[in-house]
């Protein structure tokens, strides 16, 4: 067995936090979340003795815990909905270019980039941000954006039909997120 660096029996306490945070922005439920968790734990207990070492106990939990949501999708994927607004990608984009494809709005200066992502305030108003997205497109920014999933597979697990129409929605999904976060934390800064 390859030497860990904190047993299993520490593992609720040393990593459930973060397991629990990184379910929770994934799913949007608490209880779906608590079980995805419980899961990866049990995943991880029994697959102990496979555990290389060549990364961190966490590291190891947070990638078990990455397969386990994406099971999650693949099971519930008849459950995802379309998008549940009714703004078309062009209403969206419409109010903000002009007719030659200028910005109409005052573009908010974002600062450094590295400042926001180890700022705790930040992280909030980003989840925040995020959950007020319609699920799809949250889901969509998460497996392809932060963990990086290809092109085809968020489409079978989103119930995207074509590689344009996931595009298109992430696109909107950005400008969105965009729109938020200008709001409710870059202007604050």
């Amino acid at each position: 067995m390859a030497q860990t660096d904190t047993s299993p029996e520490n593992w609720l306490k040393d990593y459930g936090d973060l397991l629990y945070r990184y379910a929770l922005i994934r799913v949007r439920s608490e209880a779906t979340a608590e079980d995805l968790v419980q899961e990866t734990l049990l995943a991880g207990l029994q697959g102990l003795d496979r555990f290389t070492g060549q990364s961190t106990v966490r590291t190891w939990l947070v990638g078990i815990l990455k397969h386990k949501i994406i099971d999650h999708f693949r099971k519930n994927r008849h459950e995802i909905t379309t998008l549940n607004d009714d703004e078309t990608a062009e209403e969206v984009l419409a109010y903000q270019f002009d007719q030659q494809g200028n910005w109409k709005i005052n573009l908010i200066e974002w600062g450094t980039p590295e400042k926001s992502m180890n700022d705790k305030q930040f992280w909030i108003a980003f989840n925040d941000c995020l959950s007020r997205l319609p699920q799809r497109m949250a889901d969509l920014l998460l497996l392809r954006t932060v963990d990086g999933l290809e092109t085809e597979e968020c489409c079978a697990l989103l119930g995207f039909e074509t590689d344009n129409q996931l595009w298109v929605t992430l696109s909107r999904t950005r400008v969105k997120l965009r729109l938020c976060l200008e709001k409710n934390w870059f202007s604050k800064e």
